[in-house]
């Protein structure tokens, strides 16, 4: 697992490589509305970082979306440890999870918008994105548990809490974890691509269409830029936290 983490790093190398690749195309093709130079990027990025407007639209899309998927983990993670202990719920709540898997971002958007305003498209798709993820990794990693250590807990009448602390976490972490990982970068994609069809006022995604709809390709590779640092760092620092807290359980046995 150490060498897979290892392989999936980011070389700065790379990075630059591509840099240099993206700028080159840039002078090539000699006009800023089809490919701008990362250079115009990051200028035009420097100028909106210091208004307002820019961090108000950050805070209203982080805010939402951020609501969206912790609704998603905790509903996913308390129907899942319902449904792995209770075949009925299980089968009951399968065809939902498949049928949200399947069905297109767009015609969620499309279809959520009849019932819900634009302002809180992007809550909704988030949990709808988060959701069967959370649920299906959560159940599975129930279901794969080490029946010895539950057969030990059920031998001595543990009771759920001390399960949960320390047979439930340590098994399930890993499924959480992967799940989490996961959902955080769909959520976004999906947050802001419902942004971007039903453009709520002073958000992301409203500068994403307006970038758009005005040609104004700076604007628009920024405000991408911004989204990736920020699906990034939400992930980096959410993982973090997840297993500094699970770090802590462990240190206490």
């Amino acid at each position: 697992m150490n060498s897979s983490k290892h392989n999936r790093k980011i070389k700065l190398w790379a990075v630059l490589v591509w840099l240099v690749i993206w700028q080159i195309g840039s002078v090539i093709i000699g006009q800023e509305i089809l490919l701008v130079s990362p250079v115009q990027v990051l200028i035009r990025l420097s100028r909106l970082i210091i208004t307002y407007e820019f961090w108000h639209s950050i805070g209203f899309s982080f805010a939402r979306i951020l609501l969206g998927f912790l609704s998603g983990v905790i509903f996913g993670v308390l129907l899942a440890g319902i449904g792995a202990r209770v075949k009925l719920v299980r089968e009951f709540l399968e065809p939902l999870v498949q049928t949200i898997k399947s069905i297109p971002v767009a015609s969620f958007i499309i279809l959520i918008l009849v019932w819900i305003s634009s302002k809180n498209l992007s809550v909704v798709i988030s949990f709808l994105m988060v959701f069967p993820i959370i649920f299906t990794n959560v159940r599975d990693g129930i279901l794969n548990m080490d029946t010895k250590l539950l057969e030990m807990a059920d031998v001595f009448h543990l009771p759920l809490k001390v399960r949960i602390r320390y047979i439930y976490v340590s098994q399930v972490l890993p499924f959480f974890s992967a799940g989490c990982s996961l959902a955080l970068g769909l959520c976004w994609k999906a947050g802001i691509a419902a942004e971007v069809i039903g453009i709520p006022k002073d958000s992301i995604g409203e500068n994403l269409y307006n970038a758009k709809v005005y040609l104004n390709t700076p604007d628009l590779f920024a405000w991408t830029l911004v989204i990736i640092i920020i699906s990034v760092l939400f992930e980096k620092i959410f993982l973090f936290l997840l297993h500094k807290g699970v770090g802590k359980i462990e240190h206490m046995k």
